[in-house]
Order: C-alpha cells, then sequence, then structure tokens
C-alpha cells in the first residue's frame, strides 16, 4: 500500500530508494511537516511514482532544492544473515555489527532499513555473499526481506 509523502526534487523519481531518517531540527514550524513525517523511522521505501501536476515547496532540510509529493511503498532490504536456516518464507534476523567496513560485504552485514534486533521474513535466497571469508567466522548467506506492512 503506497503513501503519499513529501521528498527533495532530486529523490523524486519512480524507482527511487532511501531511508526514512525522521524529524530534522529545520522541520519545526514548517507548514507542510505532517505530509513530510508521517513515513516510519529508518525503514527503506522505493518511490513508486511522482504525483503529477502538484508543485515544488520550499524546504528548509533541502535548502539547494524544494521538495514533491510522490508515492512510497515500504522496500524490500538485501541483507546477509545465518546460513543455517536461510529459505525463502524462514525468518532471520541480522548477525549483529561488523568492524570490517573495507569488506565487500559489510553492507549487507548492516544494511540500510533493517535493524539487529528485528526479525525478517525472508523472501528469497540470493546466494553466496560477495566476500570470500568472513573475518568473523560466520557461515553467511545474502538474502531480500520482504518488505514490512505499512508505513
Amino acid at each position: 500500500m503506497s503513501t503519499v509523502t513529501l521528498i527533495g526534487t532530486r529523490l523524486a523519481e519512480a524507482g527511487t530508494e532511501f531511508v526514512y531518517q525522521g524529524e530534522a531540527s529545520a522541520c519545526e514550524g514548517c507548514p507542510y511537516r505532517a505530509q513530510c513525517l508521517n513515513l516510519e523511522e529508518g525503514r527503506r521505501y522505493r518511490v513508486t511514482d511522482v504525483r503529477d501536476g502538484t508543485q515544488a515547496l520550499d524546504c528548509a532540510v533541502h535548502a539547494d532544492e524544494s521538495v514533491r509529493a510522490v508515492e512510497v511503498e515500504p522496500a524490500a532490504v538485501t541483507a546477509n544473515v545465518a546460513s543455517r536456516g536461510a529459505y525463502a518464507g524462514s525468518r532471520a534476523s541480522l548477525e549483529g555489527p561488523c568492524p570490517h567496513v573495507d569488506c565487500p560485504s559489510h553492507e549487507l552485514c548492516e544494511p540500510l532499513g533493517a535493524e539487529f534486533d528485528e526479525e525478517y521474513r525472508i523472501a528469497e535466497v540470493d546466494g553466496d555473499p560477495p566476500h570470500e571469508v568472513c573475518h568473523l567466522g560466520r557461515d553467511l548467506t545474502t538474502v531480500t526481506f520482504e518488505p514490512e506492512d505499512g508505513a
């Protein structure tokens, strides 16, 4: 189910994905707050449509640009999880933080839009992660989590 919200004009394109970061201090007193601050903080979203015929609105957060009305829906998150029990339809959680930021799997072990203390339903098993060896000794598989319901 899609939700109408306002995002920066440069991001207002169908297919763009972002993680909603919540209210910024510059939002205080803005007349458009209710239209912008209607998403769940920390959740990944995908723009499904840009509202035609809407005007660009000035925004203190997007100082060098304006915001536009778009439709968004929760987006899937690709992540590394423990290989044992990783199959489509099962639930899994992230293994935990990883200090190895140069590892090619780091963004999958700590993906934006997913939390360590949450469980997610696996929509698809993608296969082996991009690293050759996990420096923490974890046996990992890359999966795609189903988008969370609601907004």
